[in-house]
């Protein structure tokens, strides 16, 4: 069987990068058509909780997540799913605790609180160390499916990722938030929708049973490990801790969320979009 795709393979590629780039493209045509900050980058503080709950779960799930979660799975068992558990607490800590404070202060940025709560240094020092991070973040990110194109194309991992990196700055740079929401949900519809069909593809090829009894055989159904051995990659404890305090981070004080939270005008909705 070939491992290359075919031509109705590079037809759905295709089709997925226009179809991001022309919602860019609309958006930068309609509306106010980016004309004002405000729009460009908070959408008029006017966007439905639908498109930001799904972009919110979108974002925080990439590349590094959809490659590296299966593998650190078949090497280390479930239990790191175990961080599942803490996401919801994670999450209230988000909605509730931080939240709040940026709508009461009428900010559009973490930057701005940290401005009026520390001064001009401390927002200084932490924007330009988001950017770097950010920066660090996306080349890894953009490097995974490079990688994974090119191992079934034989494309250039180089053309793949500025491929990729064009096509993103430009529905970003044209179609402002807008734009990054409505492609969010675009993708996050086709990313699950393949996920699906993959499970059901091996499912049907293998057998779901015989793909659980596989699994238990090589042991890597874990997720009783409640031991409080600090030395050991994942238990319950350090899983939960991991998913309480990364989502509290993301979801509380990273800008790239928070300025979806701040989009759609109010506390309520904001909470509601957490939960959703």
């Amino acid at each position: 069987m070939s491992t290359k795709l075919g031509i109705a393979d590079y037809a759905v590629v295709a089709i997925m990068l226009i179809v991001s780039a022309l919602i860019g493209v609309y958006f930068r045509f309609s509306g106010g058509r980016q004309k004002t900050t405000n729009e460009f980058l908070m959408g008029n503080r006017r966007m439905q909780i639908t498109p930001v709950a799904i972009s919110l779960i979108a974002t925080s799930l990439s590349s590094i997540s959809v490659l590296g979660i299966p593998a650190e799975t078949y090497l280390y068992g479930t239990q790191v799913f175990m961080a599942a558990a803490g996401v919801p607490i994670g999450g209230l800590l988000a909605a509730f605790a931080f939240l709040p404070v940026f709508y009461d202060m009428k900010v559009s940025t973490v930057y701005e609180y940290l401005e009026k709560r520390f001064g001009k240094t401390s927002r200084t020092i932490a924007a330009i160390l988001f950017t770097l991070q950010t920066i660090l973040y996306m080349g890894v990110v953009l490097y995974a499916p490079a990688l994974a194109l090119n191992a079934v194309t034989g494309l250039s991992t180089w053309a793949s990722i500025l491929t990729l990196a064009a096509v993103c700055m430009l529905y970003s740079s044209q179609g402002g938030l807008k734009a990054v929401l409505w492609t969010a949900v675009f993708q996050f519809t086709l990313v699950y929708l393949c996920m699906i069909a993959v499970i059901v593809k091996i499912s049907m090829m293998l057998g779901f049973t015989e793909i659980v009894e596989i699994a238990d055989k090589g042991g890597r159904f874990i997720f009783t490990d409640f031991t409080g051995d600090l030395t050991k990659r994942y238990s319950f404890w350090n899983s939960l801790l991991n998913g309480i305090g990364f989502y509290a981070y993301l979801y509380g004080v990273n800008q790239a969320q928070v300025q979806r939270y701040l989009s759609v005008g109010n506390l309520k909705k904001a909470q509601i979009t957490n939960d959703g």
